[in-house]
């Protein structure tokens, strides 16, 4: 046997490593789309927490004055304690979807720039949480241009 056919029989061919290679990739492409949406959904963790406090003060303000006709952003420390826009330190900001004397619906907007990084670039959903004077409440997510829960880490919780 010579040095040729000794590295044929005991090596790879081109053609094999190629294929591996490729295979390889598309693994690799698969695991860092699901990664991406796993951080995403770790991070609406963010928007949970200040959903609850505002939920929170809204319920108060509610009892105090009967209604949240009136309510505003500073009622419920948004643009104090939770952002009011995209800081460094927040994915989220939020703001007042709508409001009557009983309801309010309140938005979580993700930064797409001036936020804490990285700044999201993908299609936008808004998480919402909607409330009432009785206490019960609703969460989900609608898409800026129409209405869903079509991404997965911003389904309701």
């Amino acid at each position: 046997m010579n040095f040729k056919d000794s590295i044929t029989k005991n090596g790879f061919t081109l053609v094999e490593l190629i294929i591996v290679v490729i295979i390889v990739g598309i693994l690799a492409s698969l695991g860092l789309t699901q990664y991406s949406s796993a951080v995403e959904k770790a991070r609406l963790a963010e928007v949970k927490m200040n959903f609850g406090l505002v939920r929170r003060t809204a319920t108060a303000y509610y009892w105090e004055r009967g209604s949240f006709s009136d309510i505003t952003n500073a009622d419920l420390d948004i643009g104090g304690g939770i952002p009011g826009s995209c800081d460094t330190g927040h994915y989220f900001y939020y703001s007042i979807g709508s409001k009557s004397a009983t309801n309010v619906l309140l938005y979580a907007h993700r930064c797409t720039s001036g936020g804490k990084p990285p700044n999201y670039t993908g299609t936008q959903y808004h998480p919402y949480s909607y409330f009432n004077s009785g206490g019960t409440y609703s969460q989900g997510c609608q898409e800026v241009l129409g209405t869903g829960n079509s991404t997965p880490w911003c389904k309701p919780w």
